[in-house]
């Protein structure tokens, strides 16, 4: 598949796209708590993006994914599904929403801490956060796609962290998941693109305390650490503009982290 170069009308579909996804994050922030489930996380993200936003969840049914967000506890690095269990103190959480309006997609995801987790815990959000500042930062006309796994996986690494590579950032727009692929690790390997002003993709790093290594749960979808050590992970949908970065799924009260 052929990278697509958005054009104005398309960019400003994404921006509205974007900016709901990141809404809904804001919505369900006040909900995510000690003794809330998964799958009431879930319904409540439903119905906004639903009922409120009149749009639709991008995951739900997606290759047959059952639900409307992802919810990743803990050592579960990406693709949990919702369901009964309920949040514990202590607990790291990502929700990870996709919204489609007007056919074009958002994509972002966000750490949650539940109660008070452990120190390790706490410090492995604020890494993945830095990764993925850190790759934004990368992102300019001319600037070539490596660079930006190239610097998420020396931070990584000198925080004695792992990046997952079995999973990527990617192109977005009329496509859940379009080109490029997004390594967030280099390869010399994977032919390598240069960056132009309308390209549209997703940067979401996927930091391990403990090894790389991963394997997919029996319901398929769900993905964990093999050796059973937290994962952290935070996305945006990013646009390549004249001068830099449009970041279209910036939270309205986000920064980016100091140093």
């Amino acid at each position: 598949m052929a990278i697509t170069i958005k054009t104005a009308e398309e960019i400003e579909k994404m921006r509205v796209a974007g900016r709901l996804a990141a809404e809904v994050l804001e919505m369900i922030t006040p909900y995510v708590q000690v003794g809330v489930t998964t799958n009431e996380l879930d319904n409540l993200c439903h119905e906004h993006i639903v009922n409120v936003q009149k749009a639709i969840p991008s995951p739900l049914n997606y290759k047959g994914f059952p639900k409307s967000i992802c919810t990743s506890i803990n050592h579960q690095v990406c693709h949990g599904v919702p369901g009964h269990r309920a949040l514990k103190n202590g607990d790291i959480l990502n929700i990870d929403i996709t919204v489609t309006k007007n056919g074009y997609h958002g994509d972002t995801s966000r750490m949650f801490m539940i109660g008070k987790p452990s120190v390790r815990a706490k410090r492995l959000i604020e890494i993945a956060y830095e990764c993925l500042w850190i790759g934004i930062r990368q992102v300019k006309p001319g600037a070539y796609l490596s660079q930006i796994g190239k610097e998420i996986y020396k931070h990584a690494s000198a925080q004695k962290c792992s990046v997952v590579r079995e999973y990527c950032g990617h192109g977005i727009g009329k496509n859940f998941h379009e080109a490029p692929q997004v390594l967030h690790y280099y390869s010399p390997d994977i032919k390598d693109t240069q960056l132009s002003p309308g390209m549209i993709f997703t940067i979401e790093p996927m930091i391990n305390a403990g090894k790389r290594h991963i394997k997919v749960l029996p319901d398929k979808w769900t993905v964990v650490t093999k050796d059973h050590k937290p994962s952290a992970q935070w996305e945006h949908t990013l646009l390549v503009t004249q001068d830099g970065v449009e970041i279209l799924t910036l939270g309205e009260n986000e920064k980016p982290p100091q140093g």
